[in-house]
């Protein structure tokens, strides 16, 4: 039972949480003013492991197809045949029915919000499929994640949320288009949408460029909007340092550190903006 339960948190790749949980939990600080509550905390995590790893066993079912004939995927655990469908079908069905009582836990208004949030993040795995803006309605999934963890907590929605939660759509739609680089020949074989397929590495790099600027914009929006301190503000300072740098390190000639530019970088991101933001919303609400 551990050993299958090890197989689909690595088919899911329950790490990349750190993408999207800290900013949740910014978001609840946030709308706290100060430290929330543990029981709180506590369910907004259950609602974010819940939601992504719905989300993600999902993606790996409706994919599944497509990830035996991609060299890069062809070792996953569902095409490699570690694993069967249905105990990934019994995974989906645990994590919905967790974040469908983690919702509820918090309150009426994300229980009700709860069915449409799953929606988006399920469909999103058959964009590929029909749209070039896939990589959007990644960070759409993503950029909820502040919002829902602001509404956990006041019960309402606010534009410092909203705010926060175009940040990470931008910066999560930038780096997956980076991602996705690495299947640039096999998404034109086998007629699958993307950004680079649709217009080159050159020009998709570009694209990645532009929304990492609107995202930077976004977060520094944040520093104004949650009157923030000096914290924050060194923060977004090494934040800009890694866009840069995962700009810096990718070309359309080599894609050989796209995953340094993927997890390392923007793991970094998520941590250091976060963790310095919460550290000044206590400092302030002492």
């Amino acid at each position: 039972m551990i050993d299958r339960l090890k197989i689909i948190l690595e088919m899911i790749k329950f790490e990349h949480s750190i993408f999207a949980i800290p900013f949740a939990l910014l978001a609840a600080f946030l709308a706290a003013e100060g430290i929330p509550s543990l029981f709180k905390i506590f369910w907004i995590l259950v609602a974010m492991i819940g939601a992504r790893s719905a989300a993600m066993s999902f993606n790996r079912l409706v994919d599944a197809p497509f990830d035996a004939q991609n060299p890069r995927t062809q070792n996953r655990a569902l095409p490699a045949g570690k694993i069967k469908k249905k105990e990934i079908i019994f995974f989906l069905l645990i994590s919905c029915g967790l974040f469908f009582y983690a919702a509820y836990a918090l309150n009426l208004l994300c229980f009700f919000l709860s069915p449409f949030i799953l929606f988006i993040l399920l469909v999103y795995s058959y964009t590929k499929r029909f749209t070039s803006f896939s990589h959007l309605v990644l960070g759409l999934c993503l950029g909820l994640a502040p919002v829902g963890g602001w509404i956990a907590i006041a019960g309402r929605i606010d534009w410092l949320p909203v705010v926060l939660g175009i940040g990470v759509l931008f910066w999560v739609a930038g780096f997956d288009i980076i991602y996705a680089c690495l299947d640039y020949e096999f998404d034109q074989r086998s007629n699958l949408y993307s950004i680079p397929q649709k217009i080159g590495l050159q020009g998709a790099l570009w694209i990645s460029v532009l929304l990492h600027l609107a995202a930077a914009i976004c977060f520094f929006l944040i520093w104004p909007m949650a009157n923030l301190g000096a914290g924050y503000v060194i923060a977004y300072l090494i934040t800009l340092f890694f866009l840069v740098y995962q700009h810096w390190i990718v070309r359309p000639s080599d894609l050989s550190r796209v995953n340094i530019s993927f997890f390392i970088a923007n793991g970094l991101i998520s941590i250091v903006l976060c963790s310095a933001a919460i550290i000044d919303i206590i400092i302030m609400a002492r």
